[in-house]
């Protein structure tokens, strides 16, 4: 099969928004309105299958480390180096910016953690991840350039555990499950003390 990579335009973000909804439960989600601006700064690539789309990567800026904010294949095209094909043509991207990594996050329950690690990329970090999965987050680096030293650390392979976020259901609590940074964390401390109070 021949996979082709190129450049999303607006004419693919209906299929892009359907694999994104299709995998909610893998990333991060994005509302349409992100990818429309996006587009123009040429950043979703769009993996072609025979001319058919296979999958997309929407990435950060060149300038330092590349963040890959979502990745996805979609299931009959997965195990097939179209992953790899698209991976390989961002690593060509950034190397030709001059960019230092390409970096991303992944849920510690997710299959594509085996993916990043044959693609090269090392784990660099475990943090906490939302309330409403309660898995760790692994963070992913690949160095584009060599370097002296590296911090590296094992994967999470956490699984989702919902009962907490159950629990605030129960509990009748209100929250957003889409809070990020100080927020989040104190809506988690908050949902773990209750739990640690009725025993859960």
């Amino acid at each position: 099969m021949n996979t082709t990579i190129r450049v999303a335009q607006i004419e693919d973000l209906s299929y892009i928004n359907k694999l994104q909804r299709q995998n909610a439960e893998e990333l991060s989600f994005y509302p349409m309105t992100v990818f429309e601006r996006e587009v123009p700064n040429a950043r979703i690539l769009l993996a072609e299958v025979n001319g058919a789309p296979a999958g997309y990567i929407y990435h950060g800026s060149f300038e330092n480390d590349c963040k890959i904010h979502q990745a996805c294949i979609q299931y009959d095209a997965r195990r097939a180096q179209h992953g790899a094909d698209i991976v390989r043509f961002l690593t060509q991207l950034c190397g030709a910016a001059g960019s230092t990594a390409i970096t991303l996050r992944c849920g510690s329950d997710i299959d594509a953690n085996f993916f990043w690690t044959a693609m090269g990329f090392q784990c660099v970090g475990v943090s906490k991840g939302g309330v409403r999965r309660q898995r760790d987050i692994n963070a992913w680096r690949h160095e584009l350039h060599p370097t002296l030293f590296e911090t590296v650390v094992e994967p999470s392979t956490t699984a989702q555990d919902a009962s907490l976020w159950r629990a605030s259901r129960v509990e009748g609590v209100t929250v957003s499950q889409f809070l990020r940074g100080k927020g989040m964390k104190a809506y988690r401390k908050y949902l773990e003390n209750v739990a640690q109070g009725r025993n859960l």
